[in-house]
Order: structure tokens, then sequence, then C-alpha cells
């Protein structure tokens, strides 16, 4: 499966998954030019900002290894570029990550989610 494919289909999966656990998505794939958040959501009173992270194979190590300083970096960008954007800037929000590793049929060998899982907002 393409790079491309295997992010989408764990993009699904992380939607599902968030779903049931609580999670009210509204949006998907907000772009700006600064960068890209694959999910935005609300969870109780914070506005949940979700990277996903999907791996096939531990050749480069765990998905949510794969989530470098360059990566945080737009990700942030892009967050309060929304949040300046929907006029939110004062509410609580937070970066979550959702990491998934499938097996070679693409089913779910493993998901995790790591609430607050970056720092420095």
């Amino acid at each position: 499966m393409e790079r491309k494919n295997t992010g989408q289909l764990g993009e699904n999966i992380a939607r599902e998954f968030l779903k049931k656990k609580g999670y009210n998505i509204l949006e998907n794939n907000y772009r700006c030019r600064e960068g890209e958040v694959d999910i935005i959501a609300r969870k109780g009173e914070h506005l949940v900002f979700v990277e996903v992270r999907t791996r096939t194979s531990q050749s480069y190590g765990m998905p949510e290894e794969s989530l470098n300083a360059e990566k945080v970096r737009h990700l942030m960008t892009a967050a309060n570029h929304y949040l300046q954007k929907s006029h939110r800037a004062d509410c609580a929000w937070r970066v979550d990550v959702v990491a998934i590793e499938l097996t070679r049929d693409n089913s779910v060998k493993r998901i995790e989610l790591i609430e607050n899982a970056v720092e420095g907002k």
C-alpha cells in the first residue's frame, strides 16, 4: 500500500477510535500555508488537535517516534492558525497523537492514544 493510502487509512481508523472515546470530530485535514492538522476534535472542555501516525512495519521505529521536531513545529503553527481563524485563541486546547500499527493485510495490530503528546504550547 502506498504511503498516502496508509495515512488515509490510519486517519479513518483514528476517527472511529476517537469517536468511541467520546471525541467530537470537528474537522479533518485542516490545512494552512504553514502546516496541517489531521483531526480537530472536542473532548470535554478541550479543543484537541490530533496527529495520526500510522506504520505498516517497525523497520523505521514505532509510529509515535516518527513525530520529529519539524513536524511538531508545523503542527503547532497550524493549530495556532486555526485558533486565530476560528476566534478560539482563549480556549483550552492540547495536542494528542494516535499511533497505529497495521498488519500486512491492513488490520489494526496496535492503536494507542497519547494525550498531551506535545509540550510547549
